[in-house]
């Protein structure tokens, strides 16, 4: 038998006249936490929250251009952007690897929600043997210390760039710093201090975790870093920020955002790692990419497309 749109249309009305489908309460909150198995370990990514931001962030790229791609993506309008912040926890079986950590309060109201969040999806902060860092910016470190200075996880080695923990306690460079960066300093110095103790950095691409390895990825910070998470015949690259507007920079690799340190370094490394990756396949995690941020890149004219991989379990 054949369903036509009337029928269709009717059956839906009649179920929702049925008293069995009784009305339910409104939860009003929202867990955005998604997982995914990397051959025998479990990646789970989080959503710190949003915030919008401007076109006028991002260097050789005219708005009129802008608003071509910004047309495309319904999230955002007139010169505003949707840029999105993530942080992922990786189980490798026998470690349990904090990337990154969310935004430190103040940015914007969407945002610093990943404490709740971990909390949420059953994480400890006690149970972490580790903290990988892709950098320290303020939008990267902001769930890593408690009040009055505190390491939230007391129990984790924090592993870091050698080039990134030299570059944010060099007190020659915050004394250059314009005003406006010296809170960037701050931030960095502030969480990364309670883990003095438990530091320990790279000076050159490896294993930093049996499983995950770093990449040096530089220029948007000296020592920014991505994380090749490696197991049986998979693996996925958390990138860090090699891209903060997936709708402007995978179309256009040369455009550089306001906060890289070095915006040449950060579009000739961005333009290599979207070959690299596009090349050999392999599935990339951004801490700026659309949620839940697990993607293949592949060649699109003279720029690069985002293909979200498919669920899967």
């Amino acid at each position: 038998m054949s369903t036509t749109r009337r029928s269709f249309l009717a059956g839906a009305a009649a179920l929702a006249a049925s008293p069995a489908l009784a009305k339910a309460p409104m939860t009003e909150t929202t867990t955005p936490v998604y997982r995914m198995k990397i051959g025998d370990f479990e990646v789970t990514a989080f959503s710190d929250g949003f915030f919008d931001g401007s076109v006028k962030m991002f260097s050789h790229i005219d708005q009129a251009e802008a608003d071509k791609l910004l047309a495309k993506d319904f999230r955002s309008g007139g010169d505003k952007l949707r840029l999105e912040v993530n942080a992922f926890v990786v189980n490798t079986g026998d470690k349990l690897v904090l990337v990154d950590s969310g935004t430190v309060p103040g940015f914007a109201p969407t945002l610093a929600r990943f404490p709740e969040r971990l909390a949420a999806a059953g994480y400890k902060p006690e149970d972490f043997d580790a903290i990988v860092m892709t950098h320290l910016h303020a939008d990267h470190v902001g769930a890593l210390t408690m009040g009055e200075g505190k390491a939230r996880f007391p129990n984790a080695e924090f592993i870091l760039s050698a080039a990134e923990m030299k570059f944010w306690w060099d007190d020659g460079i915050m004394s250059r710093a314009k005003k406006e960066d010296q809170f960037f300093f701050q931030a960095a110095r502030g969480a990364s201090k309670p883990y003095e103790k438990a530091a320990r950095t790279f000076d050159k691409d490896g294993e930093v975790v049996k499983g995950i390895s770093a990449v040096a990825l530089p220029g948007h910070t000296p020592g920014h870093s991505g994380y090749l998470i490696a197991s049986g015949a998979d693996s996925l690259l958390i990138w860090g920020d090699i891209v903060h507007s997936p709708t402007l920079q995978f179309a256009h690799p040369e455009a550089s955002i306001a906060f890289d340190v070095d915006p040449d370094m950060a579009a000739a490394t961005r333009k290599q790692i979207f070959d690299r990756v596009s090349a050999d396949k392999t599935m990339v995690a951004g801490m700026h990419m659309s949620f839940p941020a697990f993607s293949h890149i592949e060649a699109e004219g003279a720029g690069y497309r985002a293909v979200p991989e498919h669920w899967r379990l």
